[in-house]
């Protein structure tokens, strides 16, 4: 029963990720939590799953022209080398709070989406800074990416909207570029330490993979306002049901 679980959570998680423009760890690790996978183990495993299934996804809003280039060039530079320091750091962290913590800010990041979403009518001027602001985001959304044991899409889109501005179709595609490969040296750093289960890896890819890019193709072609609208009730939801399930 277990197994079916993982599989359903696999679904379910890259679904969603292809939708809302994240790898899906981070909905993942509260999930599979839930399904009885041990704290740590649920905190690294779905990462190396979540990399195929992000490039798919990818590959939907790559071919509506949603990749800001530009975004991912800056972003993986800086990402990579502090998503290797936040995973390393996860040796003197426990699995338990790391859980915790991605309960916390998947839940605040949905509201937030929910009670202030974009008006598609404003026509966004570019910020000031915006490299600085790049380097920023990319170095934040890295180290948590590391402790956190995801590829970093569920702070990398919402940050390049609020802080790049970015419009919310290319925040999506731009992330899932940059977190497929941020999502690789956590996967390394967290396998060398022993922290993936690879049998659970397998049962969360097999679903999650395909419906990716079934969620990447569905994001694309709804309508801005709707699907921030439903990214952040789907975060927020997620958010509250995995702190009641674990507290």
């Amino acid at each position: 029963m277990e197994w079916v679980l993982i599989a359903v959570v696999g679904a379910l998680v890259g679904f969603l990720g292809g939708m809302f423009g994240k790898g899906g760890s981070a909905i993942a690790t509260p999930m599979l939590n839930v399904a009885g996978v041990a704290p740590l183990t649920a905190v690294a495993s779905p990462l190396p799953g979540t990399i195929p299934g992000t490039l798919v996804a990818a590959y939907a809003y790559w071919r509506q022209q949603l990749v800001d280039w530009e975004i991912v060039r800056w972003s993986i530079p800086v990402g990579v080398p502090a998503t290797v320091l936040g995973a390393y750091a996860t040796r003197w962290i426990g699995g338990g709070p790391l859980v915790v913590a991605t309960e916390l800010v998947v839940a605040a990041l949905g509201a937030r989406f929910v009670l202030f979403p974009s008006d598609p009518h404003e026509i966004a001027l570019p910020p000031p800074a915006p490299r600085t602001r790049m380097v920023l985001v990319a170095a934040t959304a890295g180290l948590l990416s590391g402790l956190l044991a995801n590829g970093g899409g569920f702070l990398l889109a919402p940050l390049y909207v609020l802080v790049l501005r970015a419009p919310i179709k290319s925040a999506f595609g731009s992330s899932l570029v940059v977190a497929a490969a941020l999502a690789v040296p956590g996967t390394v750093v967290h396998a060398l330490l022993g922290h993936i289960d690879w049998a659970v890896v397998a049962a969360f890819s097999v679903t999650s993979i395909p419906l990716s890019y079934v969620g990447g193709r569905v994001a694309v072609r709804t309508q801005s306002t709707r699907l921030e609208r439903a990214y952040g009730a789907g975060l927020l939801l997620i958010g509250l049901v995995s702190l009641a399930a674990t507290a």
